[in-house]
């Protein structure tokens, strides 16, 4: 009895400290998450020597990462035979990674921390000056090996743990399903290969404690292999410290291991809360774990599966709102599907398919058909509901929610699932509540968007959508990265109406990639001649039932807000041709000049009778043909709002026209992001940068 109380005492210590090591690990990592992080290197570094651990090529740069006193991404933009482990000596020039510079998205900076990685490097040169060690050039015969199928792009992706070389449509489809954590090797593929590996050792060998040193000892190799992945190391550790638990018999309950692994990752590397890997494998496995005697009651496969899938796809509601800004109600049915078809059939079939080349055909076939499944259950949107971004306190608030929800499904009662849905549906309509509104212009580099959200959802209007070219001819789809996350980051779903103020490229480029991924309800285009890309938006929107018109000087309500056009004569130019738009909200005046030259300002100034401006969207990204003395003078705007991009080819904004304007507070998005102005009694506004 005094053995027993005694066991339990420690037991009890052990979890009390456990829990405050990890609560320790969480003040260490807020701590470090407002203050900067300190690097090894200096911006006035120009060589570096290190070891490539990573090679990608990205359209017309080859991505190396290199490990010298710390990790650093490099871009080199000539011919390099890029070899894993090699030694190098790199010279070039370092800076910062860029954040994000439209509010709620991916933020790269941070997403590097994750890795620590501080700098990237624009190589000049690179030298080899070592050939990699033996461990890697295992790693490179693999990489050389797989390279030779035509399942590369999966096996990559279920080996290696690299997925970036599967088509982006086909990624996209999968986060649609909710089933992208079938690419990502997890605990799954953990303890399918280590007990594929205990089953062949175990036929050989009686000695278990060897067995399992030798599982061990394969499955820290798998994590270099596939470069220590968040993931992996969870998966490998667990089954580590749960081996050592079997072996001495520790009367530890799993889910205080799970909770030391995470203290340790945090006290090591305290910016790993920006790995969307990391979250999503930690706290689905808390819930997991926590659930388990829930999950034990189901004895079927099939069963263990939909349970499994339903806490899991719970306890990712909050991760997935915040970086994806939808959920997929169908996705705990969908993964009932893609679990076992990937667990039981594809990866195992991809171990087997490295050994047996032969069944690169089979494998290639059923993957196809993994495929086209994804892209057809993807096209289901009747049960995808787009949620804003949400708070540290909506965050904490879900997470009650969730575990309430799935204690009560432990006990067969439905009122949990009913208050979670109920939260959800209000969160979906919470802009309803929303007694602001507010202006965004969008950062899309050298162009034009903005959006104007009017308050109680009573109205969505996006003026252009940009349309950027760099100079090796390439467009970069900011509607698809920037724009549509943004616009379901606030909660929104459609769009009531599309403004394209004139043809130039870089204002309506990407309205036909907008009219093929989001809901818009009307378009308004100019009075101008229609050049070819005008005319293929308005097929599009005649094939897709989108009601458009041409306009000029007159004026739409919505509810109870309004847009003034204020139109001019046709001419031979695109941008005196803009489409020009005022409007008065909550005594705000604002007035949106599209790209319109001095030319078209005379004209209006001797037409309208203007008043002072609030808010000026500066016209042509703040170009020297654009905003003459007389038509600031006249205006004498209050914030002035300038698109244009960084280190553009046209010198936007020009010197002179930042100085007509320096009597009002300038915005700029090359230098502050995307630029959101809440119009109250006054405007408050936020930058992204």
């Amino acid at each position: 009895m005094n053995l027993f109380l005694k066991k339990s005492k420690t037991i009890l210590l052990f979890n009390v400290l456990t829990t405050l090591f990890f609560i320790a690990s969480i003040i260490y990592t807020i701590y470090h998450l407002n203050n900067s992080p300190a690097s090894l290197y200096s911006a006035s570094t120009n060589e570096i020597t290190g070891i490539i651990t990573k090679c990608q090529k990205k359209d017309e740069r080859l991505q190396l990462t290199v490990k010298g006193k710390e990790k650093i991404i490099v871009n080199y933009y000539d011919d390099f035979n890029c070899v894993l482990g090699e030694k190098v000596l790199i010279k070039g020039h370092l800076k910062l990674p860029e954040p994000n510079t439209v509010f709620n998205l991916f933020n790269y900076q941070k997403y590097l921390l994750s890795e620590k990685i501080h700098y990237i490097m624009t190589a000049d040169t690179i030298k080899v000056i070592a050939k990699p060690q033996f461990i890697y050039t295992i790693k490179n015969m693999l990489i050389n090996h797989i390279a030779q199928y035509k399942t590369q792009e999966y096996l990559n992706a279920f080996i290696l743990g690299n997925n970036k070389e599967i088509d982006e449509d086909i990624i996209e489809s999968y986060q649609t399903n909710g089933i992208s954590h079938l690419l990502a090797i997890s605990g799954m593929h953990i303890t399918l290969l280590s007990s594929i590996i205990l089953f062949i050792l175990n036929r050989f060998s009686k000695h278990k404690k060897i067995n399992y040193l030798v599982v061990i000892i394969i499955l820290l190799f798998y994590a270099f292999l596939t470069n220590f992945t968040p993931s992996v190391i969870r998966a490998t550790f667990l089954f580590i410290v749960l081996t050592i638990k079997k072996i001495i018999n520790l009367n530890i309950k799993s889910i205080f291991l799970l909770i030391i692994l995470a203290t340790i990752y945090l006290f090591y590397n305290p910016y790993i809360i920006y790995n969307i890997g990391f979250l999503f494998s930690f706290i689905i496995s808390f819930y997991l774990i926590l659930f388990k005697d829930f999950i034990k009651k189901f004895k079927s496969y099939l069963g263990k599966t939909f349970i499994v899938s339903i806490i899991a796809f719970l306890a990712s509601i909050p991760i997935t709102i915040n970086n994806f800004f939808e959920i997929n109600l169908l996705s705990p049915l969908i993964n009932i599907v893609f679990v076992p078809l990937v667990s039981v059939i594809i990866f195992p079939l991809s171990l087997i398919t490295i050994c047996i080349k032969p069944l690169d055909g089979l494998l290639y076939l059923l993957i196809n058909v993994m495929e086209n499944l994804s892209i057809l259950f993807s096209q289901i949107s009747s049960f995808r509901i787009i949620l804003k971004h949400i708070n540290i306190y909506g965050i904490i608030l879900y997470y009650l929610i969730i575990t309430y929800t799935i204690y009560s499904l432990g006990q067969k009662k439905k009122r949990g699932i009913i208050i979670l849905l109920a939260v959800i549906m209000f969160h979906a309509n919470s802009n309803y509540l929303n007694t602001s509104t507010y202006i965004t212009m969008i950062d899309v580099g050298q162009g034009d968007s903005i959006l104007l959200n009017f308050a109680h959802n009573q109205g969505t209007i996006l003026i252009d959508t940009g349309g950027e070219i760099n100079f090796k001819n390439q467009i970069f789809d900011h509607v698809k990265n920037k724009t549509i996350p943004y616009l379901k980051s606030e909660g929104i779903n459609q769009i009531d109406y599309l403004i394209l103020t004139h043809g130039d490229f870089d204002h309506l480029g990407l309205a036909p990639s907008l009219l093929d991924n989001f809901k818009v309800k009307n378009i308004l285009f100019n009075k101008s001649n229609d050049n070819k890309l005008e005319k293929k938006i308005m097929k599009k929107a005649k094939q897709q039932g989108i009601s458009y018109q041409k306009i000029s000087d007159q004026t739409i309500r919505i509810k109870k807000y309004f847009l003034k056009f204020l139109s001019g004569p046709k001419t031979a130019s695109e941008n005196d041709d803009s489409l020009i738009i005022y409007t008065k909200i909550n005594g705000q005046n604002i007035l949106l000049m599209g790209d319109a030259t001095k030319t078209r300002e005379n004209y209006i100034l001797n037409t309208y009778k203007l008043p002072i401006v609030d808010i000026l969207k500066v016209g042509h990204h703040g170009s020297k043909s654009s905003s003459s003395p007389e038509f600031i003078n006249t205006v004498r705007p209050k914030i002035s709002i300038i698109s244009a991009g960084k280190n553009n080819l046209y010198g936007h904004p020009h010197k002179e026209t930042l100085k007509k304007l320096e009597k009002s507070n300038i915005l700029i998005t090359q230098i502050d992001g995307s630029i959101k102005l809440i119009l109250k009694d006054r405007i408050i506004y936020n930058t992204a940068r």
